[in-house]
């Protein structure tokens, strides 16, 4: 397991201001996905977090049911979710879930696995990582979600 790929780091960075290097480093490393990094690089974003936020605001967007937007094999998905799991059950100290805030509304955008093994293990809040593009979009998470998070 990377060192990078943690909450406990991901919140170091965050308090040295350098939670988009984090973000871009964990992406390259342990969460394995270097095209989200590279359209991430392409705009001026917004990052908010880690902050602590109720999972019921968020719904996966990958996963093998059909209506989803990314549908993946079930098996594979299942056997990823019970190995995050059993990580979680050991003590892992799992690294923040990534969220884009875009028109008043949330989308996993990493994380899916993360996600799901956290419902079943009844986990009703986590920390997660909120990216957003445009202005509006952040300004209307701050006034609307300010009191919902752990501090920004």
């Amino acid at each position: 397991m990377s060192e990078i790929a943690t909450l406990k780091k991901a919140l170091e960075y965050k308090n040295n201001n350098h939670i988009e290097d984090w973000i871009h480093s964990f992406l390259h490393d342990e969460g394995n996905n270097i095209p989200f990094s590279e359209g991430l690089r392409l705009s001026k974003r917004y990052y908010i977090g880690p902050i602590k936020m109720p999972l019921s605001l968020f719904k996966r967007c990958c996963g093998p049911e059909e209506n989803l937007k990314y549908v993946i094999d079930q098996t594979d998905f299942e056997r990823n979710v019970k190995a995050i799991q059993e990580r979680y059950k050991k003590g892992w100290d799992m690294p923040p879930l990534i969220i884009n805030y875009v028109n008043k509304s949330f989308e996993l955008t990493d994380g899916n696995h993360r996600y799901e093994a956290l419902r079943r293990e009844n986990i009703k809040d986590y920390y997660i990582i909120i990216w957003i593009t445009e202005k509006e979009d952040y300004e209307h998470f701050i006034n609307y979600y300010n009191s919902l998070t752990t501090k920004f």
